[in-house]
């Protein structure tokens, strides 16, 4: 199989399918849309149905100065690599979802509002625009997964706080952080406040010794893979709004590279800095998804 022939079969792969329910009179339309994968009745077997991602609103929660509260999928994929998902969503969030499900390389259907074809269309034919990258995930520590309710939403908070981890079943020597609940380390009354659990475990690693730090926003999500020559940053905007600036920062030192972001191309990085043993760069706007691509610098 040619390296071109590998490239497309990969992103197929990465690239969720559509489950559509309309007449088969309305194929033009997702021909027309640049909707390739589709799925049938027999592909939503045996799936677990996620929750919309997005912004949340939370009865009781309102405050100006509490965080938004995010409804993101990407711990129950890094929690579960192999399992099959579902989305059954509302008008305006197919783009999102799509784009949730590439960047963790999760087996997913989407079930779409028709008004979503457009959005859609254009978010995967982004996605399959992208340059191949096979890369194992990068994480800064470790979860120790006993299958409980309160270890995943431990996992959620560390995502939501762009906490890097690695989900194990028992302790592993290759960090320095391994998060058992339930431990001595780590009681499971400490963990029943999960928010202020993750910031705990934020000090314990220290900002210093993250592999990635977002600034500007608390509603974007960061993926981070990579080996010892290059590394792809994917980030999830899960706000709506466009942002403009948003910095990014790298422990280690890398070469200047593109931005892809979705509605906008490829687009330069800003106020490129590599000093002091990180990289520093501003995404110059991002209103669904973007991927930078970076390689190590010599």
């Amino acid at each position: 199989m040619t390296s071109l022939l590998l490239h497309v079969f990969s992103l197929l792969l990465a690239v969720p399918c559509v489950y559509w329910t309309q007449s088969v009179e309305s194929r033009a339309r997702l021909e027309a849309a640049g909707i390739k994968r589709l799925c049938t009745e027999a592909d939503l077997a045996k799936r677990e149905t996620l929750p919309t991602p997005g912004i949340t609103a939370r009865a009781g929660l309102a405050s100006p100065t509490r965080s938004p509260w995010i409804d993101a999928n990407g711990w129950r994929f890094t929690r579960h690599p192999d399992a099959r998902f579902v989305y059954n969503l509302p008008a305006g969030k197919a783009a999102l979802a799509a784009a949730e499900a590439f960047a963790y390389g999760a087996d997913a259907v989407l079930k779409i509002d028709p008004a979503d074809l457009g959005s859609l269309g254009a978010m995967l034919t982004f996605l399959e625009g992208l340059p191949a990258a096979d890369l194992p995930p990068a994480a800064d520590l470790a979860v120790v997964d006993d299958g409980s309710d309160i270890t995943g939403e431990v996992m959620n908070l560390l995502a939501r706080r762009n906490l890097l981890f690695q989900v194990v079943q028992a302790p592993s020597p290759r960090f320095r952080i391994n998060i058992a609940v339930g431990s001595t380390a780590y009681p499971r009354e400490d963990a029943a406040d999960p928010s202020a659990f993750a910031l705990k475990i934020r000090r314990q690693l220290t900002d210093e010794e993250r592999s990635l730090r977002v600034y500007g926003s608390e509603v974007v999500i960061a993926r981070l893979t990579g080996d010892a020559t290059r590394i792809r940053v994917h980030l999830l905007h899960y706000g709506g709004r466009e942002i403009e600036g948003l910095r990014i920062r790298l422990r280690g030192g890398y070469r200047n590279g593109q931005a892809y972001v979705a509605g906008a191309g490829r687009l330069p990085l800003g106020d490129y800095v590599v000093a002091d043993g990180a990289t520093e760069f501003s995404v110059p706007r991002i209103t669904t998804y973007a991927v930078i691509d970076l390689e190590a610098a010599r």
